[in-house]
């Protein structure tokens, strides 16, 4: 299981997971949902207390993964197949441009 937390802004937003089953979640934290009701990291996520659940990454986070020659050099430098989109969004999206970026949970660490 791979995780990370998305922030907005300085804010964590939510968790988002990659199951070992090869599902896709993501929650938003409950005092994210208490300050910031109405702001969603993506029209399609609105602010809510239940969990998102889909067999593929969620559309938003495969738009913050670099395309084309920018893709080919971070899949070369990180040793990350082009089809492990987990992988890459946890390799890639740390500095994205704008509001959102992730920041891998490493396993047995919460911080």
């Amino acid at each position: 299981m791979r995780r990370a937390k998305i922030y907005y802004q300085d804010q964590v937003a939510g968790i988002l997971t990659e199951t070992n089953d090869g599902e896709y979640t993501f929650q938003y934290n409950s005092s994210y949902i208490k300050e910031y009701p109405d702001q969603f990291i993506t029209f399609t996520m609105p602010v809510k207390k239940e969990l998102y659940i889909d067999n593929r990454l969620f559309p938003f986070f495969e738009g913050l993964i670099p395309e084309g020659w920018l893709l080919d050099i971070a899949s070369k430098n990180w040793k990350i197949n082009r089809n492990d989109r987990m992988g890459l969004v946890l390799a890639c999206c740390k500095n994205c441009i704008g509001a959102v970026s992730v920041h891998q949970i490493s396993e047995g660490n919460e911080d």
